[in-house]
């Protein structure tokens, strides 16, 4: 059972991609459709045996690596925390699947959108599976290429190949952190088998520690889009929608998270690392929050979203909370695709125009889908009782229980965010469904409802959205609960959650909350009742540099091409040109056979046919075998005694005969 949940996806891949033509479009959307459906009942039920009994699952294949010290083997895991990340991902991936049967419905390449949807999802598949670091590397890299392939789906669109080359480009700056990660916990601890190297980490020194944690994190900060790192995120909102809903909820995105919970035995013993991530997560969260305020496209705002909410997930890493940290990645992937799908049905219904500057009174031609933006908003920015409220909160309150600066710098950026985050969500919604409108009159004349096969995985998102945080609450962070306790490793001083939930002021728990509905009631206002004066903010200086300020995503991509993209290419265009076809060829191979070339021509000239040429050459030979057979003892008597004179005479006239050699060879053959 647990190698069907892999395999199914990769069979339904590998049908549409190969025999597309022979099956059809039809055949394409049953067969992808029905293993990734199989795929996530059967990871219901690997659910329920390894995560609620309590009986994981090793499964070795054979040898992959048998080398003098390096042993890797093909084997997977199926952990608590394995079973935790197989739910979303193959919940969310079947349903979007579902969903992109209708959506895709008038494109020409469906079997090939399948074939790279269920490629996405099986590598990562073995990325979570994996029971090595090297395993997950397969799957890592491979989520990379889907990705790219996905992004740049439409690839007659010049702006979906460069967002896509971005997306690649980015991500492999994280992977080269990454792979050097992966050789320095090998050096460290002589292996990559999860357990081998997490019973050896409490014994291994720190600054080893540091330095892997480090790098790990560089890498998860390329996946996961942490700040410096994300400007990838944004672009790739030029795939279609279903692809954008699975990037975010699902797969890419959340790799990185699951690599620092995977390695939470590492890192929990590199105290530095911890503070690190603390603070990445709590910029990244502020600076996405603030970009996301003053942001024009449907998706993008959404996507800023995202980059927010990993913020929020590595700052409850940084804060060893790990625990937390899944429940909130859990949660955030049933409300982020309701809100992707959902976002899609609008761009469907409005010929695909996504500009909120451009949308606007939709709430009576799109009832449906204003609820489940609704529902997916509400439940983002952590409103009482749905299920973003049970993880988001929690995790703030986490970062001040712990008393400390780093978290209490978490908390106060993670509070000032969730504000943000309210105003925002609310501005799309205000701008889409409550404003004037501002579409042309034919596009509200062909606004239309998503058809039944799109209505099914909302509703199944809107009920996880609304429900699944209550559920779980107990599993995932009860104070007690052991269900993650055997994988994931929280060191005993870390722990600060009895604190977080019984110790802290009420109104400091609150805080967050009342933030967010004012946050909430603020957009609202500004945007629905006084449109006129929000518009006019902009006219002064300040106001007018604010808005360029965000809207132009904190001006990171103008620093990347003014400053390092030329620099980099210089230094790349030195290694091509100077270096590789230079130093190196001259050194290398064409050096190489330059010498031999030129040697052989030197040993063949002195073929010259004079006899007396050749009695020279046999003297000469005759001197030098005497001189070295006689070396060490004319070496250790004379030559070190005698400044001057005795056997030294001798050598220098040996010498001297080497040197007279070629003018001889010139007088014998003039």
């Amino acid at each position: 059972m647990y190698l069907s949940i892999l395999a199914l996806p990769m069979f339904g891949s590998a049908v549409a991609g190969l025999f597309g033509r022979k099956i059809g479009v039809t055949g394409a959307h049953i067969i992808t459709t029905g293993c990734l459906a199989s795929s996530a009942v059967l990871a219901i039920v690997a659910f329920y045996e390894v995560g609620l009994c309590g009986s994981p699952v090793s499964i070795e294949l054979f040898s992959w690596i048998d080398s003098e010290f390096m042993l890797v083997q093909w084997g997977f895991l199926f952990d608590s925390l394995t079973v935790s990340m197989l739910l979303p991902v193959l919940v969310v991936s079947s349903l979007v699947h579902l969903y992109s049967i209708s959506y895709m419905a008038a494109d020409p390449h469906n079997q090939r959108f399948f074939s790279y949807l269920s490629m996405f999802t099986f590598f990562m598949l073995i990325l979570v599976a994996g029971d090595n670091y090297f395993v997950m590397f397969i799957g890592w890299e491979g989520i990379g290429i889907s990705s790219y392939l996905l992004i740049n789906f439409w690839y007659t669109r010049i702006q979906a190949n460069k967002s896509g080359i971005k997306a690649l480009t980015v991500n492999r700056v994280g992977d080269m952190f990454l792979s050097i990660g992966f050789f320095a916990i090998f050096w460290v601890f002589g292996n990559v088998d999860y357990a081998t190297v997490f019973s050896v980490a409490p014994f291994i020194n720190e600054t080893a520690i540091t330095i892997i944690g480090l790098l790990l994190l560089i890498g998860a900060m390329a996946k996961s889009a942490q700040i410096g790192l994300h400007t990838w995120l944004p672009d790739a909102m030029e795939g279609p929608t279903p692809v954008s809903a699975l990037i975010h909820a699902a797969t890419l995105v959340t790799a990185g998270v699951y690599l620092m919970l995977r390695s939470s035995p590492i890192i929990e013993y590199g105290p530095t690392v911890l503070v690190v991530i603390t603070w990445v997560g709590a910029l990244t969260a502020f600076f996405a929050a603030t970009t996301g305020l003053l942001q024009n496209d449907l998706k993008r705002v959404i996507a800023y979203s995202t980059c927010s909410q990993m913020g929020y997930l590595f700052m409850a890493v940084g804060l060893s909370q790990y625990n937390v940290a899944l429940f909130h990645l859990v949660n955030h992937a049933f409300f982020k695709a309701l809100l992707f799908l959902a976002a899609g049905a609008v761009i469907h219904g409005m010929a695909d125009q996504q500009d909120l500057r451009r949308l606007g009174g939709l709430v009576n031609f799109l009832p449906f889908t204003y609820t489940a933006i609704l529902i997916g908003s509400l439940s983002l920015m952590a409103f009482p009782f749905l299920t973003g409220f049970y993880s988001k909160d929690l995790i703030l309150e986490v970062a001040l229980g712990q008393y400390e600066v780093s978290g209490n710098v978490a908390y106060w950026l993670g509070t000032i965010s969730a504000v943000f985050t309210a105003f925002y969500s609310f501005r799309l919604i205000s701008l889409t469904f409550f404003t004037v409108p501002n579409a042309p009159k034919g596009d509200y004349l062909h606004a239309h409802e998503a058809d039944m096969i799109t209505v099914i995985p909302l509703v199944i998102l809107s009920i996880m959205s609304i429900a699944f945080g209550y559920v779980a609450k107990d599993l995932y962070v009860g104070v007690g609960t052991d269900f993650l306790s055997a994988a994931l490793f929280q060191h005993p001083d870390h722990i600060s959650l009895i604190e977080a939930e019984f110790g802290l002021p009420l109104v400091l728990k609150l805080l967050p909350a009342i933030g967010s509905l004012f946050g909430a009631f603020l957009a609202l206002y500004l945007y629905h009742s006084v449109p006129a004066f929000t518009i006019g903010l902009t006219n002064n200086v300040i106001g007018k540099a604010l808005y360029k300020f965000l809207n132009g995503k904190w001006l990171f991509d103008m620093a990347y091409n003014s400053y390092i993209i030329g620099g980099g290419l210089h230094v790349g265009h030195v290694i091509s040109k100077v270096i590789d076809r230079g130093v190196i060829e001259m050194v290398g191979p064409y050096g190489f056979t330059a010498v031999l070339t030129n040697a052989g021509r030197s040993v063949g000239s002195y073929d010259t046919g004079v006899i007396t040429s050749y009695a020279l050459y046999i003297i000469l030979g005759l001197i030098s075998f005497i001189f070295l057979l006689f070396a060490p003892v004319l070496l250790q008597s004379g030559a070190v005694d005698s400044a001057f004179g005795g056997d030294l005479g001798l050598i220098l006239v040996y010498l001297s005969a080497l040197v007279l050699l070629p003018t001889a060879k010139a007088a014998s053959s003039s």
